[in-house]
């Protein structure tokens, strides 16, 4: 590793973050929809499947995005009370994007609401959003989610009456789900927020999408839950693209939050099927290692 300053560092590191992560999916969800495809026994949905498995294999093969829609950026970041760098780190980031939308290429997806202007480098306001997380240690670790917008057009909020509580927000996953149909490029993923305040429960449900589908809620009857929803999701048969079949969604995943006593919110965010994220570590020695794709750089 040649000597850079941590600064550096960290820039370099974040772009090869953004290329992997939109280059090659998680191993989770290209076990998915292998499995997906085993299983399927519709003709349509089986060769959207398969078409999808191609599509992966060559992206990382050739070192290019899985999709043309190279997504929104959002970091989650967890930042060690013992990491040298901290005030900097929101133009470390940002400086990381503008490289590698350049780079990797990146589909420039920034545009001002107003005047439909796009920045042509995926910055601007707020964006790309940056979340804090205070913890323990020497070290930074940055999880990013490069979201399309063909998932987040199907993102809800519902306001559901504190009595009907599991049963109401059942009803609200699968309406969310059946509304969404095809548009979000099935089979996919389901993140729940549920709980919190109206602002909060979105953000529980976006995280939700960056836990691997292969890993259940820590609470017992959440990850039954997230179970039986898959089961009445994936009976909706949607399917693959929009063709039927037996696999409409890969995973469910909950996040939770208290709530207050007149108030029962759950926020549903879609992920398609190319799920992107990934996460970095950087020690303060400048040493790193993107862990979800067990890359050392």
């Amino acid at each position: 590793m040649r000597k850079i300053s941590l600064e550096q560092r960290i820039i370099e590191s974040v772009v090869e973050l953004l290329r992997i992560s939109e280059t090659r999916l998680p191993i989770d969800i290209i076990e998915s929809l292998k499995k997906a495809y085993n299983e399927e026994t519709e003709t349509l949905a089986k060769t959207q499947l398969k078409a999808i498995l191609d599509n992966i294999k060559y992206a990382s093969e050739k070192n290019i995005p899985i999709c043309q829609d190279t997504g929104l950026i959002t970091f989650y970041v967890k930042l060690g009370d013992e990491f040298p760098i901290r005030s900097k780190l929101n133009s470390l980031l940002i400086e990381a994007v503008k490289r590698a939308t350049e780079e990797v290429p990146l589909r420039p997806n920034a545009v001002n609401p107003w005047t439909g202007k796009n920045s042509g480098d995926n910055t601007g306001e707020y964006i790309p959003y940056i979340h804090y997380e205070l913890v323990p240690g020497d070290s930074l670790e940055i999880s990013v989610m490069p979201k399309g917008g063909g998932s987040s057009y199907v993102a809800k909020l519902y306001s559901i009456p504190p009595a009907e509580k599991v049963k109401g927000l059942k009803k609200a996953v699968i309406n969310a789900v059946y509304d969404a149909g095809p548009k979000p490029c099935p089979p996919i993923i389901v993140g729940v927020g549920v709980g919190g305040t109206e602002d909060l429960a979105m953000i529980l449900a976006k995280k939700a999408l960056l836990r691997p589908i292969n890993i259940r809620n820590e609470d017992e009857n959440i990850a039954k839950l997230e179970e039986e929803l898959l089961g009445l999701l994936n009976s909706l048969e949607i399917g693959a693209m929009g063709f039927g079949g037996k696999t409409t969604v890969l995973g469910v995943n909950i996040e939770w939050a208290h709530r207050h006593p007149a108030t029962f919110l759950v926020g549903i965010a879609i992920g398609c099927w190319a799920m992107r994220r990934g996460t970095l570590i950087i020690h303060k020695d400048g040493s790193a290692e993107i862990i979800s794709h067990g890359v050392k750089i």
